[in-house]
């Protein structure tokens, strides 16, 4: 793979672009990036950091986004919302692997719709789900020892000074403002729900309940189907984190609740907190990071075009490997198995 043709990471200066190619770069050394903005001082600085890296200007309201017809690239990244879906009609065009994270459920239909009118066109990750799909996978390993998953409840902390930078914080504007309404699997079926079925308590590792609500989000869909599970819900809570109530940073926890039975049918059940002291940024980047590798080849086989989603391409056991290496943590919640 030549100088040309390195990834192109739309938003590369944003938390979630700039820390997934620092990622890539610790795991390929060797691995072309170019580190795409619209502030090319900016680019500059994160590409001068990585090494073996480029920047470049973009316009994403430009069919060609503004880059030069001769430049060549091996993926696209979309880190940032591509409200125009000219990062994935450019990678359709030129064939090219295609990720994206900030379209929400909400917003992926036209992605999806795209993707099924040239699907031989490019291979396409939709990873808008909560840190990039990372959770899916945390929640898949921890499923593993499972013969039958019969309910997933999913309960999210996200500190209210961790949204991100302006385009996070855009994106929960943007989601919140497309539905208040949650999306959960009951009894096989997926509703819609509102309150007050919607609102719910989310506890804290360190006992701290917050208020929270079901939301639409795509890992319910997400793990509905690949565990079967008949019931699943996600609730999201935006308030202090375990580590800012401490006085340090704003830490990520997340609460994992399964219930079934294991592979002799003996009823089972485990809760377990994903947890990481420097909040979401880590395990988002790793979500991206994981994308990108899988995506070109880097790990496993090629990837057919097509619609993908995190838990279609990626091992849910090197997921945790990986996001362990950032400093994530499971823990037992008290009474969990």
């Amino acid at each position: 793979m030549g100088q040309s043709e390195s990834v192109l990471i739309l938003g590369g200066t944003g938390q979630a672009g700039a820390g997934a190619a620092a990622l890539l770069r610790r795991w390929h050394p060797a691995l072309p990036l170019t580190i795409a903005g619209r502030d090319l001082d900016r680019a500059r600085r994160v590409a001068d950091g990585l090494g073996t890296a480029t920047a470049t200007t973009i316009d994403l309201r430009r069919g060609d986004l503004g880059l030069p017809a001769d430049r060549r690239y091996s993926a696209v990244v979309a880190a940032l919302w591509d409200d125009h879906l000219h990062g994935l009609r450019y990678a359709q065009r030129h064939g090219l692997p295609y990720l994206s994270i900030s379209s929400g459920l909400t917003d992926i239909a036209p992605e999806v719709v795209a993707g099924a009118q040239r699907a031989s066109a490019a291979p396409i990750l939709v990873a808008s789900h909560y840190c990039a799909g990372t959770l899916v996978l945390a929640a898949l390993h921890t499923a593993r020892r499972f013969g039958r998953v019969d309910s997933i409840r999913i309960g999210a902390v996200l500190d209210e000074t961790d949204t991100g930078g302006p385009a996070g914080i855009a994106d929960l504007e943007r989601w919140s403002t497309a539905t208040t309404a949650g999306l959960v699997r009951r009894d096989g079926v997926f509703h819609w729900i509102t309150d007050p079925d919607a609102q719910a308590d989310v506890r804290g590792t360190d006992g701290t309940d917050l208020p929270a609500r079901s939301i639409a989000i795509l890992d319910v869909p997400s793990l509905a189907l690949a565990t079967g599970a008949p019931d699943v819900r996600f609730d999201f809570a935006v308030g202090e984190s375990t580590g800012r109530r401490r006085g340090g940073p704003a830490s990520f926890e997340v609460r994992i609740d399964l219930e079934g039975a294991d592979r002799e049918g003996a009823p089972i059940g485990t809760s377990r907190y994903l947890v990481h002291p420097a909040g979401q940024r880590p395990l988002t980047a790793t979500g991206i990071a994981l994308g990108v590798e899988r995506l070109l080849g880097l790990r496993g086989e090629a990837v057919a075009p097509g619609v993908h989603t995190p838990e279609s391409l990626l091992d849910p056991a090197y997921a945790v490997e990986r996001l362990t290496e950032t400093g994530a943590t499971f823990i037992d919640a008290p009474g969990g198995g």
